[in-house]
């Protein structure tokens, strides 16, 4: 080959070579919208390369979404609340190790493996900087790690034992991101006991910001008609926690149920119907007084509480998903 042709290759290579961009050489949306499509794991590996990078991939908006896509349904006003104090607590007793999570690698390492956070770019005068306390990205890791127990509601506890069929208690709940499910822990009156292996579908964020031992305020009870899906609690005793109960509003006595006589919406007394119990149970029903109900029982029965009306097929739907395969005593 002439050696004009050869410097004129030479040449077409540099200018090739020129022409080339980084990652960050993108305009801003552009750069931007590409990390709104990386998935968390992505995410940490691209914080990796480089402090730029390592600032954009870490921002609140972009884990907000990904707390939202896979945390949303679990976690709730409660669960954000104790994160608040978890970082406090962290910040005031000094729980974070400095000396073996100085830099971002030390929060992802133990989630996701280090080849992929591994950064290609860093220098003596360019250090890392560790990753916010308070940072949804932390927050999302922390669960990821089963690092923090929040709080959230379980269906059918106790692996569904006969005695808590249709409902749903408070608890402590870890997630164990190898089998993918979750670890609750009660605190009855006399003992604390630990579920496993308890999967998403028996999970929800408390859907009222009323303590497990106190009594629920009803807003609904002059609402309640034959045929509503609420839920009550119920507990065995004074010192145990309330746990929500499944139930249907029924008809009172006389009444034969005919839509068009039906006057049990202007009664005082409301039929709440637990429909899972035989007929003849003492479990199958109770009544009470819409004008006057706060809590009503005794250490026999046990105690019902506060009432709240279920607006929500989602929410029905998920207890009629769990309803047993047979009436039970």
């Amino acid at each position: 080959m002439p050696l004009k042709k050869m410097n004129l290759g030479f040449e077409e290579q540099e200018n090739i070579e020129a022409e080339k961009i980084s990652l960050l050489d993108l305009p801003e949306l552009t750069l931007e919208s590409i990390l709104e499509r990386l998935s968390p794991a992505e995410l940490c590996s691209m914080a990796g390369v480089c402090s730029s990078l390592r600032d954009k991939c870490t921002s609140d908006h972009l884990w907000t979404k990904h707390l939202r896509q896979k945390w949303g349904r679990v976690i709730g006003d409660a669960a954000f609340r104790e994160w608040q104090c978890h970082i406090a607590s962290t910040q005031r007793l000094n729980l974070v190790d400095q000396s073996n999570q100085k830099g971002l690698l030390g929060s992802l390492g133990a989630v996701w493996p280090k080849t992929w956070i591994k950064p290609k770019f860093e220098t003596k005068s360019n250090p890392r900087t560790s990753l916010p306390v308070d940072s949804i990205m932390a927050m999302y890791l922390s669960l990821e790690r089963g690092k923090f127990w929040f709080p959230a509601q379980v269906y059918n506890r106790e692996n569904g034992h006969v005695g808590f069929l249709l409902s749903c208690y408070d608890a402590k709940i870890s997630y164990d991101s190898r089998t993918n499910t979750f670890q609750a822990r009660y605190s009855p009156y006399g003992r604390r006991m630990i579920e496993e292996s308890i999967h998403w579908d028996r999970l929800r964020a408390s859907p009222v910001d009323t303590p497990a031992h106190d009594l629920h305020i009803s807003d609904c009870l002059d609402d309640l008609k034959p045929g509503d899906h609420i839920e009550i609690q119920w507990r065995r005793s004074k010192e145990f926690p309330y746990g929500w109960w499944y139930a249907i509003v029924g008809h009172i006595d006389p009444c034969d149920g005919n839509a068009n006589l039906c006057n049990c919406q202007c009664d005082d007394m409301v039929v709440l119907e637990f429909n899972q119990y035989p007929l003849g149970s003492r479990w199958r029903q109770t009544i009470v007084n819409r004008k006057k109900h706060r809590e009503e029982g005794n250490e026999v029965d046990g105690f019902y509480g506060g009432i709240r009306k279920l607006y929500k097929e989602e929410e029905i739907s998920t207890w009629r998903r769990l309803w047993p395969s047979q009436v039970f005593e």
